[in-house]
């Protein structure tokens, strides 16, 4: 180096971004990422030992990559080379690998090279690379932004260690910052600067994790900022917002965050939550993100997520499009807003996922003629009977006409199954009609292979029934739903209403409740840190809009609840929702609910009856040889539903309203009947039949094994799943409805 060379680097140094001089020089001085580089972590005992092994940093930019490798070239003893592949190529390449063979041969040393950007390499400049890594002549640091998993050679990954860098904390760049203002070398140790706490929080929640932007904005700040009197640098809030315009968003339209941040658009529409479609798609147009992109993925989602719920979803997008394409932006932005809240408001149904079951089956299945009714008459009918039999649905009432349309080995094969969700609902009957008619149509047909599949249970467990069963859910939903509805009729709740909600879970009840008491209030008791955090991140909004949530436990509520409220506190109504099922003592929280109650005031709740619920006899129908199992199972089941030690059937709605008046107070009691539908599955009948590992409560296993041969039981488990296994049935279940009021 001569002197020129000298004298300019002294000048680069000097008035190099601040940013740049701040870069840590050890690890002492590096700040975040101390899941990788804490004390006693792998990756710090290597580089101080200089023991270091091919490695791959990865994470987003700003966390300290390629000060890292800077770090390493500071620390090891080993030839260091460093080069950007945004600007190298193969003789890049080749020239550092040459110099590490010599350093290898004449002077014994390792060598590093250190790759920026490592994923810009193509293949072939991968491929290059490989073999020197193979054989120890090179050590690779790689530093890359995007997953190495996908974008980098898997053979090269698969001969480093991957280091995953995570974005800064709000504590992390705090200290970085701090430390480039007490600096005296590099940063502003030398002057006199004070920051505003509020000012430096301002850069910090605008840099989005990214220390160099922290850096950027405070080397803004301080050197746009005129000394005072005083010689000191101030800067306040109103500086540091001019300092750092616009919050930086981690978004590269060829990377991860790209294809993360669609993800989360999609499953956010899927999800019917508009507020956050309209934030992930934000983010994507804020970043600069293509509008037609967007769209290509909402005209997929219309029919993917939506599809025949709402027909119309695909025509609104589509019209969307059309007028974004004629406006243009910044307005054409409405269009895109327009699209995404019908889709993300819209009834969804998956049903279209259908073809992929018939293309697999296609795919699959052996080949099959087509049936001769539904050839072309046209050309063969006269040579080979082609399309003879065939019914014409136009000549038949309703255009319809029972008949087998699918190929013979698929007789009775189910693609599509409606959901019971918007307009697809109104046709889920009149397509399981038709299917009805078309099963009978198809026993007519005198084919043996027809027959068969009817009778073999294992056909039948692989048809595509059972699985579209399960892809258009239950009807729990529909029936909490109902519960919650019905107990607030029983409550009557008034705008000026205090309600309670003894255990809120997700807020079920007590959001409603919310929307109920306008100008009073809801408290709601959470038992537990999760459903604490649920019940806040659920009920976020307004504050005066929201219920106060108490993190409690069932013994001490009353107690807590007074000192969150204050010991004045009466509500005028206490809801809850299997709240006793599960209690020996039913009346003591009761009690507890009872001082919290003002004088007019009523506890109001909804309570599973397990006693008077679905008793699995009921779904079996048992042969004539098989009379004694049924006797002695029903016995089995009697003692079950009967026993007087479990709290959980040992009590039903008379007896418990006879408990509560003891405690003197006025009870209404009324039971409502509901049988949803439900799957049983395999391991539905593999858990009745279950040993318990409980000694309190004995399992209906307990009992059968108790009452029935091994041989015996091995049968009638044969009969549970000959019968049940994957079918839909109904399934009964009671619920309570209690009004509490004092006499």
């Amino acid at each position: 180096m001569d002197l020129f060379d000298q004298r300019r680097d002294q000048l680069l140094k000097k008035n190099a971004p601040l940013a740049d001089r701040m870069r840590p020089r050890t690890l002492d001085e590096f700040f975040g990422q101390s899941h990788i580089i804490g004390h006693g972590r792998l990756l710090r005992r290597a580089i101080q030992i200089d023991q270091l092994s091919s490695v791959i940093f990865y994470g987003p930019p700003g966390t300290g990559k390629t000060t890292l490798a800077r770090i390493i070239a500071n620390t090891t003893k080993a030839h260091f080379i460093s080069i950007n592949a945004v600007l190298a190529g193969i003789k890049e390449i080749r020239e550092a690998i040459d110099q590490a063979q010599q350093q290898l041969s004449l002077y014994g040393r390792r060598t590093i090279l250190f790759i920026d950007e490592v994923h810009r390499f193509n293949k072939s400049q991968q491929d290059a690379l490989l073999p020197h890594v193979e054989n120890g002549v090179i050590i690779l640091i790689g530093a890359t932004t995007e997953n190495p998993y996908f974008e980098v050679n898997k053979a090269l990954v698969s001969r480093s260690r991957i280091f995953q860098l995570k974005t800064l904390t709000t504590d992390d760049l705090k200290q970085i910052a701090r430390f480039a203002l007490t600096d005296k070398e590099r940063g502003y140790g030398a002057m006199v600067v004070h920051v505003d706490d509020d000012a430096l929080d301002h850069l910090i929640q605008v840099a989005n994790g990214d220390a160099r932007g922290v850096l950027n904005a405070l080397e803004l700040a301080v050197e746009t900022t005129p000394a005072g009197p005083d010689a000191m640098v101030r800067i306040d809030r109103a500086i540091a917002e001019d300092s750092i315009q616009q919050r930086a968003v981690l978004y590269d339209k060829d990377g991860d965050a790209h294809y993360d941040t669609i993800s989360a658009f999609i499953k956010s529409v899927r999800g019917s939550d508009p507020d956050a479609a309209l934030y992930w798609m934000s983010k994507m147009l804020y970043a600069g993100e293509d509008p037609r992109f967007i769209f290509r993925r909402m005209f997929i989602l219309a029919c993917e997520d939506v599809g025949m719920a709402d027909p119309m979803a695909l025509g609104v997008v589509a019209d969307a499009a059309r007028a974004f394409d004629y406006v243009g932006l910044p307005e054409g932005r409405y269009h895109l807003a327009h699209a995404c809240l019908y889709l993300s408001t819209a009834a969804k149904s998956n049903s279209s996922m259908a073809f992929f079951d018939a293309l697999k089956v296609v795919s699959e299945e052996a080949k099959d003629d087509v049936p001769n009714h539904l050839r072309d008459a046209s050309r063969d009918s006269e040579g080979f009977g082609h399309g003879e039999g065939y019914l014409y649905p136009h000549a038949y009432r309703d255009h319809w006409v029972a008949q087998q349309y699918l190929p013979g080995n698929l007789q009775g094969k189910l693609f599509y199954q409606p959901s019971d969700q918007g307009y697809e609902k109104s046709i889920r009957d009149r397509v399981a009609r038709m299917r009805d008619a078309q099963v009978e149509a198809m026993v007519e047909q005198e084919s043996a292979d027809v027959f068969d599949m009817l009778a073999a249970p294992q056909a039948r467990q692989k048809s595509g029934r059972e699985v579209w069963a399960r892809r258009t859910g239950t009807q729990h939903g529909n029936q909490l739903a109902e519960i919650r509805d019905t107990l607030l009729t029983l409550a009557n709740i008034k705008p000026d209403d205090l309600a309670l909600d003894l255990h809120a879970r997700t807020g079920l009840l007590c959001n409603e409740a919310c929307r109920l008491t306008k100008e009073g209030g809801v408290w709601a008791l959470a038992y537990d840190e999760r459903e604490y955090e649920t019940l806040i991140k659920n009920t976020a909004g307004d504050a005066l809009a929201r219920p106060q949530v108490v993190l409690t436990s069932p013994d001490a509520f009353d107690e807590d609840v007074r000192k969150a409220a204050g010991n004045a506190v009466r509500f005028s109504v206490i809801l809850g929702r299997n709240i006793l099922t599960h209690l020996t003592d039913k009346t003591a929280i009761i009690e507890k609910a009872l001082r919290l109650l003002e004088q007019k005031g009523a506890v109001v709740l909804a309570e599973v009856v397990p006693k008077h619920g679905q008793r699995l006899s009921g779904l079996l129908s048992f042969k004539p040889a098989d009379a004694g199992f049924e006797e002695k199972f029903k016995i089995v089941e009697d003692g079950l539903f009967n026993d007087s030690a479990d709290p959980m059937l040992n009590w039903d709605e008379e007896s418990l309203k006879q408990a509560l008046e003891k405690i003197k107070v006025a009870v209404r009691v009324f039971t409502a009947a509901s049988s949803p539908k439900t799957r049983v599955l395999p391991s539905n009948i593999d858990f009745w039949f279950r040993v318990s590992a409980d000694d309190k409560r004995k399992s209906m296993g307990d009992r059968l094994k108790a009452e029935f041969g091994k041989k015996d039981l091995e049968r009638l488990k044969a009969i549970f799943h000959a019968q049940l296994d994957n079918k839909e049935v109904q399934w009964k279940t009671a619920i309570a409805y209690i009004k509490i009021a004092r006499e």
